[in-house]
């Protein structure tokens, strides 16, 4: 019986990632960005978690993913009120967690085919 590896049909493959910053086709990013299997938008106006409004989230709602995963940094935290009924009134579900699991959960929805969207803040 012969083996392949099942590559995903992304684009745009998280390859590595550390504190600070996340590796996608060979590119170190270092500030906040929006990902999805199609798509980079790497110049993502917005400064940290905590400052994020609700309309620096249109770029990501445009991406009609299925799960929208949001990396918050080294520590997990909670939305602002605004932000939190933002993602429900928009009907996609979401999680927010560290960056780092981020990364893990966004390459393995990605390998189970799903249409995912990730914006993480490095």
């Amino acid at each position: 019986m012969q083996f392949s590896e099942d590559q995903p049909q992304a684009t745009y493959l998280i390859q590595a990632y550390d504190r600070g910053w996340v590796q996608i086709q060979n590119q170190r990013l270092t500030q906040p960005f929006i990902v999805s299997g199609q798509t980079l938008i790497s110049d993502w106006v917005t400064g940290s978690f905590e400052e994020l409004s609700p309309e620096q989230l249109d770029p990501l709602f445009a991406l009609k993913p299925e799960v929208i995963l949001i990396g918050c940094g080294a520590s997990a935290s909670l939305p602002t009120p605004a932000i939190y009924r933002a993602l429900v009134e928009h009907g996609i579900g979401f999680e927010l967690m560290t960056t780092d699991a981020a990364c893990r959960t966004y390459t393995i929805l990605l390998v189970e085919g799903r249409t995912v969207a990730a914006a993480l803040f490095p």
